[in-house]
């Protein structure tokens, strides 16, 4: 009885042992580039009031790349995302680069204090309904597209995004 005992503690002992090497040397959870059936195709327009009151038009924003970004306040990875969108918005401005959020089936009112918190420097559109997130295939957040100058979507990362991924893929729409 006493051997069983020994051997169930030194395998628990083993499998945290296991665990903890995973979770220690395992790599930081990044967005992951994948095809969407609107790579190549022009992005659906998006139009509407942003959570402080102006209004965003994709149309009106041909000739910049803009990196559309769908999030919500109750979202883990977006709350670990928010920090490198918003340098990336900020290390980007006057560079033909907008950076527009979506809120992603969320209240205006979290979504607000979740941008005011994160001190969120890119607008971020209200999206009544889902229908931005329904013309885009979106159903879960964080979701970027990277769209080029000429309103074609040249990218897409799901899952939380690092300032250089962003980066990396502005620079190949650029090129």
């Amino acid at each position: 009885m006493r051997r069983s005992i020994g051997l169930g503690a030194l395998a628990a002992l083993i499998v945290v042992a296991g665990l903890s090497w995973l979770l220690m040397t395992r790599q930081p959870v990044t967005a992951t580039s994948v095809p969407s059936p609107l790579l190549g195709h022009p992005a659906p327009n998006i139009s509407g009031t942003t959570l402080d009151g102006h209004h965003f038009s994709l149309r009106a924003d041909r000739g910049n790349v803009v990196v559309i970004n769908f999030w919500a306040s109750w979202c883990q990875p977006c709350r670990d995302e928010a920090p490198n969108i918003s340098s990336f918005a900020w290390s980007e401005r006057g560079h033909h680069v907008r950076v527009i959020g979506v809120v992603f089936n969320d209240t205006v009112g979290d979504a607000t204090a979740f941008a005011r918190y994160y001190g969120s420097l890119y607008p971020s559109l209200v999206d009544p309904g889902g229908t931005f997130a329904f013309a885009y295939g979106v159903t879960s957040p964080p979701t970027t597209f990277v769209i080029n100058a000429n309103g074609i979507v040249a990218a897409t990362l799901i899952g939380p995004a690092s300032q250089a991924q962003l980066a990396n893929a502005v620079r190949k729409v650029a090129a």
